[in-house]
């Protein structure tokens, strides 16, 4: 039987909630589990009852702003930050959770996952940093102890 390892079930899901995400730029998705079941899911994209990018919503997905620029204007919502706050909405304990995630999550998503007890992160594409702000988020995720790692393949 050609059955999917965790790590292939979880990220595939996570894939999967990233179609959902109304950014015009790129698409992120996340998911929180926990004893193996997904309690959680987020998508980047505009806050709740906010226009969608694709409606105009976000200055920075209307703009010709270069990769990597013009994050003051943008109002998106990380996944992994929505898969958190989605699940405090809802009453749902995510701490000893693992968050699966298409792409490492950024400094700030780092900081606000060790705040919500988050144990693991499992994320499929890098995103690449500049030495010094890679050793701080190394260092960062070392000190509050939280597994950082690619998906195990089946």
């Amino acid at each position: 039987m050609d059955r999917p390892g965790w790590d292939e079930y979880f990220m595939t899901i996570a894939y999967d909630v990233a179609r959902r995400s109304n950014c015009c730029r790129r698409h992120v998705g996340a998911i929180i589990v926990k004893g193996r079941s997904i309690v959680s899911t987020g998508y980047n994209g505009t806050p709740m009852g906010v226009r969608n990018c694709f409606d105009g919503g976000c200055l920075r997905c209307a703009s010709d702003a270069p990769p990597g620029q013009g994050y003051d204007t943008c109002i998106c919502v990380h996944a992994e930050a929505n898969a958190m706050l989605l699940a405090a909405r809802h009453g749902t304990a995510i701490e000893g959770g693992i968050l699966y995630s298409t792409l490492r999550p950024c400094f700030g998503c780092l900081k606000e996952a060790i705040q919500a007890g988050i144990q693991e992160i499992v994320y499929d594409q890098g995103s690449p940093y500049d030495r010094e702000l890679e050793e701080a988020y190394q260092g960062l995720r070392a000190e509050a102890g939280i597994i950082l790692r690619r998906p195990e393949s089946s």
